[in-house]
């Protein structure tokens, strides 16, 4: 840690001495009436700078470098977004002419690929989730958020856990970035969510497919990218209030953000809160299921000339509870002297034992940097994650994993050379976990990473195609440990190694079609829970055994997708195979059970077989006026064990969303009103693994309507939902909570998913010049 802010402080002071201001000026007009566009939103991704237009449509950057191409990104309400690149050496104004368009344009920059470019040019399927849509849509949770996405879905266990699944995929196949520094957290357990606070958000991009080439291991099923605010534009202060209350299990949250831009020296403030107690379902509430959570984040940097140089901090608490009562003849929870539960005591935000008590600490930095003819972008983080399970007193944890991780990412990017972009990289991290309690689940142990990998694209003016190839090598090394005075864990050292590549093709037909595919490899090392767990994880309700001797898992995989945009219809259809040799999972040997305490419990044995996952993923949007907007989408994952015909575990259900949404305009201070009514088609899941149950169909009726009022020149966004409106009694596929074919009979065998759910949510942003 000492190392990363020594190296913050030598870059800023070497570059601080030297920094010149550089502008750059322009004006954004309607392409038809030649008239000025006040308001408009103008972006450089790359340099992480943003300013707003006048009054006059005119913008102006400062502090910004002297030389080198960018995509700059135009946004204004009712238009369609231009994204175009620009050379900064040129030193000439710009003028942006933007055309109305009534449908949501697709146009994006993407920045979670190895370069940011328009979503229509990159090949990789990408899906993006605005700040917006992320305050629109109540949640638990980050991922809960994202989870409408065609191809993604979540493992939850109860309200406030849940785990991404993209394309049937998920665990420690699936990573996590926040702005750009990977996530690290135990993520190879079932009920371990994500240390992320979802009110830091600004969008969120979803990678779906492979994305071994940059990322290595563990981006075997697609990336989650969480992108935070952009610094404010130049002389700015700029803020935002945010609060929501749901009614199903009393879920408040809050957030206050302040940021600030001085002559290139930024800085940013955020703290948030959120609260909920057991969440009611049909039938009655769910003992135990309630949550609180305590986030602070910062930042400071310097935006100059040569680029910038970024410095985020955060600090990460979460306590949740875990259900673990029994249910009398009635289904009334009992506590552990036969009493029954009252309403008012599950009503109670204290948490019951046992529950977890989580601590994500993260320091990183993020610089973006002018460098001989190219660019180096580099990130530099130091990670502490701490997670206590509290079983018998709120004190002494039962199991206690400490993990720090030390990761950098170096990327080079040359300057484009008649169409071609090239870029290297390197990455690696180190990684040390101790347990800090007497019960033990996985020993302790160091894993190292290195990897390293050659990237490039060619353009053309309608296609595309890109090309790399990558090299990793992983040391994991577990220790030689005792629980109660008896051996446990034996010493152990593996070494994986892979090569992987991919080839990536778009071809744009028109202004309206085009088309998009990939082909490549890519793998995933076992995780330390495969390689050496011995125990009973509270909630996993199974006794689960590693295996020293697994292979990597190597992917072959292929997508594409068609996409068709224009005023009025935007549609997509796209398809995937993914064959997997030496795919990871746990199953029951010969009904094997082990006797723990007093409790007989099934035993789980990590194995390898071959396995394939196919499917395919559509949306159709219509906006045939002003006030419509009906909006589809379908996604199936049919997930199969080529070594048994049967099926993989925990593949979700194939869904059919569909909404309309009506966008009246009303003369005076109401904007950007919305009334909503959408429908959840889930369908029934009978393709499952030995150990599973078969799910139900299903489906959800949720309302939402919104509005902004403009207090003055003041907005206030108020919004109102009401999910699972007639209060169905369901079980989501992928809930931790469902039966389960062991548990047939069982009072307490499972619990339905959350019934209805009123929300409330208002959105206060600000500017202080």
């Amino acid at each position: 840690m000492k190392s990363i802010i020594l190296y913050l402080f030598l870059l800023l002071s070497f570059f601080s001495a030297s920094a010149k201001l550089v502008s750059l000026e322009g004006k954004v007009i309607d392409g038809q009436t030649k008239e000025s566009l006040p308001g408009a939103l103008v972006t450089i991704p790359d340099l992480k700078i943003s300013v707003v237009t006048n009054n006059s449509g005119q913008f102006i950057f400062k502090n910004i470098p002297e030389k080198g191409k960018f995509l700059i990104e135009v946004r204004y309400i009712g238009y369609r977004t231009l994204i175009q690149t620009i050379d900064l050496s040129l030193n000439s104004p710009l003028e942006f002419e933007l055309f109305p368009s009534i449908i949501e344009a697709k146009e994006v920059v993407i920045t979670g690929t190895a370069f940011s470019s328009d979503n229509r040019k990159n090949s990789t399927a990408v899906s993006s989730v605005t700040k917006d849509q992320l305050i629109n849509r109540p949640s638990g949770n980050l991922i809960d958020a994202i989870a409408k996405i065609p191809g993604v879905s979540q493992v939850t266990t109860g309200g406030g856990i849940s785990k991404p699944v993209i394309r049937g995929l998920s665990y420690n196949r699936v990573v996590t970035l926040v702005d750009g520094a990977k996530q690290e957290g135990q993520q190879w357990g079932d009920e371990h969510g994500m240390e992320v606070d979802q009110y830091s958000a600004e969008r969120v991009e979803v990678l779906r497919g492979a994305a071994s080439l940059l990322y290595g291991s563990d981006a075997l099923g697609g990336v989650i990218n969480v992108l935070e605010p952009l610094p404010s534009p130049e002389g700015q202060v700029r803020g935002e209030v945010l609060t929501s209350y749901q009614s199903n299990n009393g879920l408040s949250g809050s957030s206050a953000m302040l940021q600030g831009n001085s002559n290139g020296f930024i800085w940013r403030a955020r703290g948030s809160v959120k609260s909920a107690y057991s969440y009611k379902a049909p039938g009655g509430r769910i003992a135990n299921t309630g949550f609180n959570e305590t986030n602070f984040s910062g930042q400071l940097g310097l935006n100059k000339k040569w680029g910038y140089a970024h410095l985020n901090l955060s600090s990460f608490k979460n306590n949740i509870g875990l259900p673990d009562f029994s249910r009398n003849a009635d289904g009334k929870f009992e506590d552990e002297n036969g009493a029954v539960l009252t309403d008012k005591q599950l009503k109670d935000r204290t948490l019951f034992l046992p529950f977890q008590d989580i601590r994500h600490y993260k320091v990183a930095i993020n610089s973006h940097v002018l460098l001989g003819s190219g660019r180096l972008r580099t990130i530099l983080a130091y990670q502490n994650n701490q997670r206590r399970e509290l079983e018998e007193d709120r004190i002494n944890p039962s199991l206690f994993f400490d993990l720090k991780t030390y990761s950098s990412d170096f990327k080079y990017y040359f300057n484009e050379n008649n169409g071609w972009e090239p870029v290297i990289g390197l990455s690696g991290s180190l990684q040390n976990n101790r347990n800090r309690a007497e019960e033990l689940l996985i020993p302790d142990y160091n894993s190292n990473e290195l990897g390293v990998f050659a990237y490039a694209k060619k353009s053309w003016e309608s296609t595309t195609f890109n090309l790399g190839a990558r090299f990793d090598y992983r040391s994991i090394t577990g220790e030689q440990m005792s629980e109660d005075g008896n051996p446990k864990f034996n010493n152990f050292t593996n070494n994986f190694s892979n090569v992987s590549g991919a080839l990536g093709f778009t071809k744009e037909f028109n202004d309206h079609f085009n088309f998009k595919a990939n082909l490549g490899s890519a793998f995933r090392s076992p995780n330390i829970a495969e390689l050496s767990s011995d125990g009973v994880h509270e909630g996993t309700f199974r006794y689960e055994i590693g295996n020293n001797n697994l292979k990597p898992e190597n992917s072959y995989y292929g997508d594409f997708a068609f996409e068709f945009n224009n005023n009025v219809i935007s549609a997509s259809l796209g398809a995937f195979n993914n064959h997997i040799d030496n795919y990871i999972y746990n199953r029951q040997v010969n009904n094997e059970t082990i006797l723990v305490d007093t409790e007989t419990l099934p035993v789980y044995r990590f194995v390898q077989d071959n396995a394939n996952l196919s499917g395919i993923e559509a949306g159709f949007t219509l906006h045939p006026a002003e006030l419509i907007h009906f909006e589809n989408s379908f996604s199936y994952t049919r997930g199969i064990n080529r070594a048994t015909d049967k099926a993989l575990p925990f593949i979700p259900a194939a869904v059919l969303r569909n909404e309309l949404r009506l966008e009246p305009e009303f003369k005076g201070s109401l904007k950007s009103t919305y009334f909503s009514v959408a429908l959840d088609n889930v369908f029934k899941q009978t393709r499952v693994d030995n150990f599973e149950t078969p799910t139900g169909a299903y489906t959800l009726v949720n309302l939402a309507m919104g509005t902004t009022f403009m207090l003055k020149n003041q907005p206030l966004r108020v919004n109102i939902s009401a999910n699972n409106l007639f209060d169905k009694a369901y079980y989501d596929h992928l809930s931790r909570f469902k039966p389960g074919r062991l548990d047939e009979g069982n009072l307490n065998a499972g619990y339905y998913n959350q019934g209805r759910n009123i929300s409330v949510g208002l959105y206060l942003p600000f500017v202080f010049k």
